[in-house]
């Protein structure tokens, strides 16, 4: 039996403030995608999610990439790059056009999008996404397909994600001097919702808790997309920096504690439960052994914990995440990784909480299963489905009727406040 085909080839290149990691998936005529290799490499240039040193973050990338073509037996050009800092800015954009009263032809479509692209004002910004949403027919709203209906005007609801200039021409610059294309940048939530929430969870209304390194991504989805999002300057390096602190070990040794015997749970056995240290003399050398209990260990987990799902909580809050206790929080990243965090975090936060683990790829290795993967799985299948983005339409001009955008945020976050 020889080897199965591909129509497609599809690279992910995560580039985190902990790691840098790399997917290569073929796509075959059916659409399913298939993980063909991995690669991954300490993320030593990156901080809080944006490129530091240039130099060594265009390293890692490539040893990681030639780690995942190594083992795919392939060479690869291109990638789908995430993009994880802060200053990330969600809106919608709406705009109509008059048709007076005709069949909707595909001439139609295409000059509102073009009309809405047109009305996108970045304010200083970069545009990192511009996708048509959902349609609307003489203020009829919802409508997925509006080709070969009446209507006497047509309307479109466009989401935007903004993003800060410079970080992300950092990022450009950076893999293109490693030699690879860029196909886009892709803003994490976008990438991560991908792979971890399902039609019917964006669409009812979900919240998505992305605990990075460096980083926490909070967003908002509702009415089938992302409606809101905060970044935060905390992640789950935080808790790692502390361990070190507080025994005075090397982070390498406080981070494998915390893999190994940390808990977001507090356990009455954790009292008599001993822990081997090695912590670092004044000379750098390590010092002799000593000797700490697992409480203690937990005692400073749950600390920083505190204060990170209070910080998660007050964000919540402020996009307007309230309501239905039915709504859950979806918990994914690095730091969801941490034995018993959802349970913690479901009690810190008042809702339901699940772990997101990466889904709908097929020979995807075990080491890269977990939440800490989610990202890069879903960049592959973001990449594999063909998006649809207005920043890559050809240009001509339109007359635009813009409607206010900030009134469809609202109606969305509405209806998540209310039961259906």
């Amino acid at each position: 039996m020889g080897q199965p085909r591909y129509d497609k080839l599809i690279t992910a290149l995560d580039i985190g403030s902990w790691k840098v990691s790399a997917l290569i998936a073929g796509k075959n005529d059916k659409g399913e995608l298939t993980v063909l290799g991995t690669g991954q490499r300490e993320s030593r240039g990156v901080r809080r999610g944006y490129i530091a040193d240039m130099e060594r973050t265009e390293q890692a990338v490539r040893e990681t990439i030639e780690q995942a073509e190594r083992i795919a037996g392939t060479n690869i050009e291109d990638v789908w790059v995430n993009f994880s800092a802060g200053g990330l800015i969600s809106d919608i954009a709406s705009v109509e056009v008059d048709l007076g009263g005709h069949r909707v032809e595909q001439q139609d479509i295409d000059d509102l999008l073009e009309a809405g692209r047109n009305s996108i004002d970045p304010d200083g910004r970069m545009v990192l996404h511009a996708q048509p949403t959902l349609y609307t027919l003489d203020g009829l709203t919802g409508v997925k397909k509006p080709l070969g209906l009446h209507a006497d005007r047509l309307g479109v609801d466009i989401h935007v994600i903004l993003a800060d200039g410079s970080p992300l021409r950092n990022l450009d610059l950076c893999v293109r001097s490693a030699h690879l294309e860029v196909n886009s940048i892709v803003a994490s939530p976008v990438a991560t919702g991908v792979t971890c929430l399902s039609d019917e969870e964006r669409d009812l209304g979900v919240a998505l808790v992305e605990l990075g390194a460096a980083v926490t991504n909070v967003s908002l989805f509702a009415g089938g997309m992302l409606v809101g999002l905060t970044s935060l300057p905390y992640g789950a390096a935080d808790i790692t920096d502390d361990i070190a602190s507080a025994f005075g070990v090397r982070r390498s040794q406080a981070e494998r504690m915390k893999c190994f015997y940390g808990s977001a749970m507090q356990s009455p056995r954790d009292h008599r439960e001993m822990i081997e240290i090695a912590p670092i003399a004044s000379d750098g050398q390590s010092a002799e052994g000593g000797r700490i209990t697992r409480a203690q260990l937990v005692g400073i987990i749950c600390q920083r914990l505190d204060h990170l799902m209070g910080e998660i909580g007050k964000t919540l809050k402020d996009l307007g995440f309230t309501g239905p206790v039915g709504r859950h929080v979806v918990l994914t990243g690095g730091g969801a990784e941490l034995k018993g965090i959802a349970d913690y975090a479901q009690t810190a936060l008042g809702r339901a909480v699940r772990i997101g683990r990466p889904r709908g790829l097929t020979g995807l290795p075990e080491a890269h299963s977990g939440p800490a993967f989610a990202t890069l799985a879903g960049l592959a299948l973001y990449g594999a489905s063909n998006p649809a983005d207005l920043r890559w339409l050809p240009s001509s001009k339109q007359v635009v009727h813009k409607a206010p955008g900030s009134a469809l945020i609202q109606r969305l976050i509405t209806a998540l406040r209310t039961n259906y």
